[in-house]
């Protein structure tokens, strides 16, 4: 026994044994840096796994949502326009509500005149020489200008 305990506290045995348990903390930390990589990893993978499937979820209601939001704002300029138009006819109703107004437009565009005053139409030097259908609208008889607009709006309506 007493070479047993001579060489238990021998330096070479002293030395080999610090070597040995070093070298177990070492493999011991590395296998713990491993654990912990491996597992940072997994838990790297997991992340970006669910966030990718928050990303491929999202991305449909996202794009639906730009899309609408798009075609209000499309709505809403249609709303302002047809607004714009319906204050002017309401402004153009209330004009042709207006006796004077409404007698000044007839007389205007069907040459229409009052009892007892005299109507003349001016000829156009220049133009005196075309042809019936080449007269503009102020130059013909009104009955013919209600025609044209009757087979226009036939001819728009087909």
């Amino acid at each position: 026994m007493a070479v047993k305990d001579r060489d238990r506290f021998s330096t070479a045995t002293r030395i080999r044994l610090i070597g040995e348990q070093t070298a177990a903390r070492v493999y011991r930390s590395q296998t713990k840096r491993q654990a912990r990589r491996s597992r940072l990893t997994g838990r790297a993978a997991l992340l970006a796994l669910v966030l990718c499937s928050l990303v491929v979820a999202l991305a449909y209601p996202m794009r639906q949502y730009v899309s609408q939001r798009a075609e209000i704002a499309d709505q809403q300029k249609e709303q302002d326009e047809t607004r714009r138009r319906v204050e002017r006819l309401r402004d153009l109703k209330a004009r042709w509500q207006d006796d004077a107004y409404a007698e000044q437009e007839i007389r205007r565009r069907l040459h229409y005149v009052m009892p007892g005053e005299t109507g003349y139409i001016v000829v156009d030097p220049a133009g005196a020489g075309t042809a019936r259908g080449d007269l503009r609208a102020a130059d013909r008889p009104w009955y013919a200008n209600v025609w044209d607009g009757v087979d226009k709006a036939d001819a728009a309506a087909q």
